[in-house]
This record gives C-alpha cells, sequence and structure tokens, in this order.
C-alpha cells in the first residue's frame, strides 16, 4: 500500500513525520517490509523546508505522483490557507479523491480539503484552536470540535499534530489488524485509543496562554476547583483583584469572560467523565460544578447542540 504525504513550504513537520514513522513501525512489527510504501508529494518534486526549519525532499511533485496511491494524509501548517488559491492543487485534491481509497488530512489541512469542496456533508474534526474557523467556512461540513479523529467513508480527518499519529496509528489497526497496532503503540508509547476528546487539553492548553501569570494561575485554580463557587466575584478575590478590573484583564488576556472560561472548563470535565466512566449525570454534574442534572443539560444543548446522554451514547457507539 502507498502512504503518500502532501507538504508545503511552511508545513507542520510532525504532522508529516508523525504517521509516517507510524506506518514505518507497522511494517517493523508486522515483519512485511514493504507492507506500505511510503513518500512525499510536493508541490514541486525537490526540497521543501518546513515551519520549523527542517528541509524535507519530496519524493514526487504533483504532477508526476504515482497514480497506485492508495491513501493520500493532507498535512497542516499555519500558512496553510495561502494555497486555497492554488487551483492546479485544488483540481488535483478532487482527482486524487477519487481514485484514492482513503483521504485523510491531519490538524490543518482539513483546511485544504474544504477548500477543494471534499468536507461539504462529511463529519470532520481538526485542531480545537481552527475548528471554529473551520465550520464558519465551510458551514455544509459537519464540524465536531472535540473529536481526536473522524472516520467519514473514505475521508479521514484528524485534530492537531499528534492526533495524526492516533489516525494512523488506526489505520494501521484496519490494515494489519490489532496485534500489529499494539506493538505499533508499545513501541511508540503511545495510546492504541487514546482516552477522551481534545477536551481533555482545550481548557487546560487555554489556561497557559494568559500573558499575566496572576490570570495563569487563576484559571489552573478553577480547573481544580471546578465544583466551587467560582462566580466573577469570587474569583476575583482570589485573583486579589477588583471586579472590574480582573473582568477587563480576563478578557484582555484569553479573549473570553470569566463564565465563559469556566462554563467551558465545566463542560470539558463533564465530557471526560461521559466519555471514561459510568458516572450517573447526577454525580457528572455535581462533580464538574453544575448545580444539578438540567443545568448541566442545558450547558450542553447550548454548547454542543446535545444531551449529556446522547453525547455519552455517541461517544460510546463510536468507540
Amino acid at each position: 500500500m502507498r502512504i503518500s504525504v502532501l507538504v508545503f513550504p511552511g508545513v507542520q513537520m510532525l504532522d508529516v513525520t508523525g504517521p509516517l514513522d507510524v506506518f514505518s513501525e507497522g511494517n517493523r512489527q508486522s515483519g512485511q517490509p514493504d507492507a506500505y510504501q511510503l513518500d512525499l508529494v510536493g508541490l514541486d518534486d525537490g526540497p521543501v523546508r518546513a515551519e520549523n526549519g527542517m528541509v524535507f525532499h519530496a519524493n514526487y511533485s504533483i504532477d508526476n505522483a504515482p497514480a497506485d496511491i492508495d491513501t493520500l494524509l493532507v498535512a497542516g501548517g499555519h500558512n496553510v490557507l495561502d494555497l486555497e488559491t492554488n487551483h492546479h492543487l485544488m483540481d488535483w485534491l478532487v482527482h486524487k479523491a477519487g481514485t484514492v481509497r482513503r483521504m485523510a488530512s491531519v490538524c490543518s489541512g482539513a483546511l485544504l480539503l474544504g477548500a477543494a469542496g471534499l468536507l461539504d456533508g462529511r463529519r470532520v474534526t481538526t485542531h480545537w484552536n481552527v475548528s471554529g474557523s473551520l465550520a464558519r467556512r465551510f458551514p455544509q461540513a459537519q464540524v465536531e470540535h472535540d473529536r481526536i479523529f473522524i472516520r467519514d467513508g473514505s475521508l479521514y480527518t484528524s485534530a492537531g499534530v499528534s492526533a495524526g499519529m492516533d489516525l494512523a496509528l488506526s489505520l494501521v489497526e484496519e490494515d494489519l489488524g490489532r496485534d500489529v497496532a499494539l506493538k505499533v503503540a508499545r513501541e511508540l508509547v503511545m495510546f492504541l485509543k487514546r482516552p477522551g476528546g481534545q477536551s481533555q487539553f482545550s481548557a487546560h492548553l487555554a489556561a497557559q496562554t494568559a500573558e499575566r501569570s496572576n490570570i495563569r494561575a487563576l484559571q489552573e485554580w478553577v480547573l481544580e476547583n471546578l465544583d466551587q463557587d467560582l462566580s466573577v466575584e469570587r474569583l476575583a478575590t482570589q485573583a486579589g483583584m477588583s471586579v472590574r478590573n480582573f473582568s477587563r484583564q480576563f478578557k484582555q488576556d484569553t479573549d473570553t469572560t470569566p463564565a465563559d472560561f469556566v462554563e467551558s472548563a465545566r463542560i470539558d470535565a463533564a465530557r471526560r467523565m461521559l466519555e471514561d466512566t459510568p458516572t450517573p449525570l447526577k454525580r457528572v454534574a455535581a462533580r464538574a460544578g453544575f448545580h444539578d442534572p438540567n443545568s448541566l443539560r442545558r450547558a450542553f444543548v447550548r454548547r454542543l447542540g446535545v444531551t449529556p446522554g446522547d453525547y455519552r451514547n455517541r461517544f460510546q457507539n463510536d468507540a
């Protein structure tokens, strides 16, 4: 099976090397050195400089890429949207979508597939920090913001950077079986199936982005005390600031309000319990800091468009 990764100037290096290492390890662990043939396809063949300054060598260009590509992975990068005006590339992606067995994206590579019109009517995901942009730009796509990766027929999309390795491992399991995939996971120190969704990272990552150390410390305190009184007055007192000054600085640093951050963190915690445990909804609500199951339900419907019970059932069915 030929696995090709589309690369371009400014590509995220781990989007490329992470999945390729998983496939390469699949060859080794299966005892089939040629189970996967791996190559890079660039806009042109030859050297391609990644975002971190390292240089790849594209084996092929989109004009002379092999006809027998089995799985095409589209990598991401911060300048990926610069490519959407490359009509030759868009046409090539549309053509390849009709010839390959599987089309996949890693991280913001989903934005390229969207620009090519390949996400319309499909369930998709991407990095949590650009999923909102993906949903706004391509409203015909059904964006699921908290998934590590999603398969919709022959289309696969995955979340940020290392999630490309999770996706690749799932493809190894499809192709070579669970035993081989488990050996690969053990060798690369990975989960065969990573627990939870992106929500296990989003609130905690957001708590690391504030410029002021006192705001970061307050966010970390929120994450550790979700079942406490987290009114803006309580948070301002915890931060040692007036309510007005605290609210202004929090908004400046995090681009969200204290109340929105608290609710997001509580929903993240509830998601993890719904995904990973059989904890009753009443206890989920209490542990996550909601007054009662009805408050939890209203927050889920408002933010996610599903009830907590439906969320749990969908996750279990997907699993």
